[in-house]
């Protein structure tokens, strides 16, 4: 439908006079918000572009994991029995002497196997675990691979992992991740803005070709996305290096971080346990009486049981079901009675606990299996799409001869300070709160100072010349 205003034969043209509408009081915000999200996207869009491809990479993981691995994650015949825990256990440990048992993870499904995980074996990473594989029916050990974190991440799934946290360069490396988060709500929120200020202008793009259209396709599919972009930002920080020792900081002093099961032995022969390991995992009262004992008080599959640190430390017995509706109740076990000494419910965590743990699990496509997965995959999609876009347009705003040239300088002159003075204030808390965000925008900031300081001295001293 058209927007311009019906008219009729009996009404006179408006007179040459008549004065434009006046602009939104919001007016003077767009062009320094463009400024903003046109150095924003082309300095940052590399990190953003690393982040969205081995995202991409990542979430198709799972499901490649699954066929690249079947042979050590399923059984080749279902029996009818189960062996004892404590016997897949040792079976895992006459083939795998090596390190100390870390964890057991009872098989969750009729064709699927246990893992145990061991720690301290030459030749795996110190960060992973060696899981072996455990058919819990006739105790045959189907192979071993590392694994990282409680997400049991097998190598494939763990490279990707580790490239697109980290490129793989350890803790130094984690600082480009925290980059792209720390300013891809910026730039979407920013990009929402100048869309909407220009909505009924860019209806108009349709047909169109050239820039307008590039503008086109960027602005719909970068709208659609926004709220992706703006859950994936939030997210990521939540477990980034500095922005989220803040946030963590944060949950803590309101009361919000999350509870952990208390893993102290409790009874006066609380050391008797774990002074009768057998090296295999097995403290006092066995794995066998723990695991029902976890049963008992409505822990289902699947399960993580953990042998104790040392001789005052309990059994702890973990659900790790984080697909939706998740499963993450706790128990501590004494090692030597096998009584509970502490229970800990997913429904008692704080508020904020309980979103960080739903947010992650929504990030790393957990929470929905493969439907979390398939839309992480799009939304990285669109990410990419948005990049090259982005590329293109400055491109192309030099018709193909340079790259085009850069937004004009001077935009928070035209913002009121009733705006402007509160609108610092904010920039100022929020990056203190994300840092990486708020050392980069300074840094913006002073270059682009100088380099205008640079160019206005080069305009006087060409007048005075002339």
């Amino acid at each position: 439908m058209s927007t311009a205003p019906s008219t009729t034969t009996d009404e006179a043209p408006p007179p040459a006079t008549t004065p434009a509408p006046s602009p939104s009081r919001w007016a003077p915000l767009r062009p320094l918000v463009l400024r903003l999200h046109f150095y924003a996207g082309a300095l940052v869009a590399p990190f953003l572009l690393v982040a969205a491809v081995t995202g991409f990479l990542y979430a198709g993981s799972f499901q490649a994991e699954k066929l690249v691995y079947a042979d050590e994650l399923t059984v080749a015949r279902v029996g009818d029995t189960e062996l004892p825990i404590s016997d897949q256990v040792a079976a895992a440990r006459k083939a795998h002497p090596e390190g100390m048992v870390s964890a057991i993870r009872p098989a969750t499904e009729a064709d699927a196997t246990t893992r145990v995980l061991l720690s301290g074996v030459k030749g795996v990473d110190p960060d992973h675990s060696l899981a072996v594989f455990v058919d819990p029916y006739t105790g045959e050990v189907r192979g071993a691979l590392e694994q990282y974190g409680s997400s049991g991440a097998l190598p494939l799934r763990t490279w990707i992992d580790e490239f697109h946290r980290d490129l793989h360069l350890g803790e130094t490396g984690r600082l480009y991740s925290e980059l792209a988060a720390s300013w891809l709500w910026v730039i979407a929120g920013g990009g929402l803005v100048l869309w909407f200020s220009r909505r009924r202008a860019l209806r108009k793009v349709r047909g169109t070709s050239g820039r307008r259209r590039t503008l086109g396709l960027h602005g719909t599919i970068g709208v659609w996305a926004a709220a992706g972009f703006l859950f994936l930002s939030a997210t990521g920080l939540t477990w980034s290096t500095y922005a989220g020792a803040n946030i963590d900081e944060l949950r803590t002093s309101l009361g919000q971080a999350t509870p952990s099961v208390s893993a102290t032995a409790g009874g006066e022969h609380a050391g008797h346990g774990a002074a009768a390991s057998t090296g295999a995992g097995e403290h006092g009262v066995g794995l066998d009486k723990v695991l029902a004992a976890a049963r008992a008080e409505g822990l289902g599959n699947p399960v993580e049981i953990v042998p104790p640190a040392d001789a005052d430390s309990a059994y702890v017995v973990s659900q790790i079901q984080r697909s939706w509706p998740e499963k993450q109740d706790s128990v501590a076990v004494d090692p030597a009675s096998g009584e509970v000494t502490d229970v800990l419910r997913f429904d008692d965590y704080p508020l904020l606990a309980k979103l960080t743990r739903w947010g992650i699990d929504l990030h790393t496509g957990n929470l929905f299996g493969l439907v979390n997965q398939i839309a992480l995959m799009l939304l990285a999609l669109a990410l990419i799409l948005l990049i090259v876009w982005g590329y293109r347009m400055w491109w192309q705003r030099g018709r193909g001869s340079a790259f085009g040239r850069p937004i004009p300088r001077g935009a928070w002159q035209q913002v009121p300070p009733l705006f402007l003075v509160p609108a610092v204030a904010v920039v100022a808390v929020v990056g203190y709160f994300v840092p990486l965000l708020g050392i980069t925008l300074t840094a913006f900031v002073v270059v682009d100072v100088v380099l205008g300081e640079i160019a206005h001295r080069r305009a006087r001293s060409s007048t005075a010349a002339g």
